[in-house]
């Protein structure tokens, strides 16, 4: 099983990654939150990865930070949750904020998220609060707010509109918020992330 990675990031497309490691090219999905953090394209990378054998295909998810990963790997074991949901999950909020609704038992922000409503909202916070209780999230820093590197694409507004899309919004609805959110200088990681913030308020 693949559990790390090390090499050049050769694309970045929300939200999917390719990484060059020792002349292989590995083809990663990652949640948005990673994205915030990466090296820009042509730099090196580390990623902790998740590596999924089904019969039909053996995925690998990528994460910046191994607690990351580990909270993945909660949501996985929460009836109803498999890996797309969990990545909208990691990509709709950061680790420290969705434990912050488990523990206060907010449904309401949980369920702005796609794809979750009202009983998958309640399920993950009761399957959930042990798990996180005594986990990774019981030491999760804030964070350094960092922000995304900018790397300039030929169309980052379409861009950010499909990524949306992958995580599991309406097409509507993702062209509207990045266009909300949309500026000349950003790159669409980072309309990407302002869209979000918007949309789970």
């Amino acid at each position: 099983m693949i559990g790390w990675l090390q090499g050049k990031l050769l694309a970045k497309k929300p939200p999917a990654l390719l990484v060059n490691v020792a002349g292989v090219g590995y083809e990663l999905e990652a949640p948005m939150t990673t994205f915030y953090d990466l090296s820009e394209v042509g730099e090196d990378v580390t990623l902790f990865i998740h590596h999924q054998v089904r019969e039909d295909a053996q995925n690998l998810y990528a994460f910046g930070k191994e607690q990351e990963r580990d909270v993945f790997r909660m949501l996985l074991k929460v009836n109803g949750v498999g890996a797309k949901l969990a990545l909208v999950i990691l990509s709709g909020m950061d680790a420290q904020t969705l434990g912050r609704c488990v523990f206060e038992g907010d449904t309401a922000s949980l369920s702005k998220l796609p794809g979750i409503g009202k009983k998958t909202a309640e399920r993950l916070i009761i399957e959930m609060r042990d798990r996180l209780d005594s986990g990774p999230l019981s030491a999760t820093s804030t964070g350094t707010g960092t922000e995304a590197p900018r790397v300039m694409r030929e169309d980052p507004v379409r861009e950010a509109i499909s990524a949306l899309v992958s995580l599991g919004f309406k097409p509507q609805d993702a062209s509207r918020q990045v266009h909300a959110v949309e500026t000349a200088d950003l790159s669409s990681e980072q309309m990407v992330r302002l869209a979000l913030k918007t949309m789970v308020r």
